[in-house]
């Protein structure tokens, strides 16, 4: 049978073999990158002029379309790339810098390299959007929008509130594959079933035999 038949391979960390990425976690990282797509149609398609409700004061201070158009394009290409960087928990390349990255290509990439700052934004995201959608009054009363207007821009940036939360789920995962957390480990070697973590507190006690020595009766 060829390695490419015996299904799904491992990398080697430095804790180890590295398990495969689950589905799921492939799912996840697909999804993150669609979740800020909507919002990113939704601005641009503002700054090109579309008639989405905005005020026209709002227009006139970004100077849409003109300078503003290109800072709003700036913006929406940074946010979706800032969701590609999730692919990287998923890849070989968050595993192993590509070979073309000058000096420090074909590196292997350290667990913690990755899992801080994606665990970091996890959290930034989530408390910047759960942030935004609780003060969306003032930013419907900020660009004047009323009725459906207000509806499509909801609805094109509630998926951004799902951002967070998927990159946590994704890092957590990447977390797991590269060796067990702290926890997992202590609870290991407490279970009673793991012969050598028994043998290495508790070891057996010598049981003295008593053969047929008649003192032992007594």
């Amino acid at each position: 049978m060829t390695p490419a038949a015996a299904g799904p391979r491992s990398t080697v960390s430095s804790g180890g073999p590295v398990l495969p990425v689950p589905p799921w976690a492939r799912r996840a990282a697909i999804l993150i990158v669609l979740t800020p797509l909507p919002s990113a149609i939704w601005r641009m398609s503002m700054a090109l002029g579309a008639p989405l409700g905005v005020k026209d004061e709002v227009r006139a201070h970004y100077a849409f379309p003109s300078w503003g158009t290109a800072y709003v394009a700036g913006l929406s290409v940074l946010l979706v790339g800032l969701a590609l960087l999730s692919f990287g928990l998923v890849s070989r390349w968050g595993e192993v810098l590509p070979a073309w990255v000058p000096h420090i290509g074909g590196r292997r990439v350290a667990p913690l390299a990755a899992v801080i700052p994606a665990g970091a934004g996890a959290a930034a995201l989530t408390l910047l959007w759960v942030s935004v959608f609780t003060s969306l009054g003032e930013i419907w009363d900020l660009y004047g929008l009323d009725g459906a207007a207000r509806s499509l821009m909801v609805a094109c940036y509630a998926p951004l509130l799902l951002w967070g939360p998927l990159l946590g789920a994704v890092t957590v995962s990447y977390s797991k594959r590269h060796g067990d957390p702290p926890f997992d480990r202590i609870h290991k070697a407490a279970l009673p079933n793991d012969g050598r973590a028994r043998r290495r507190c508790c070891p057996p006690q010598r049981v003295q035999k008593t053969g047929s020595d008649p003192r032992a009766h007594w």
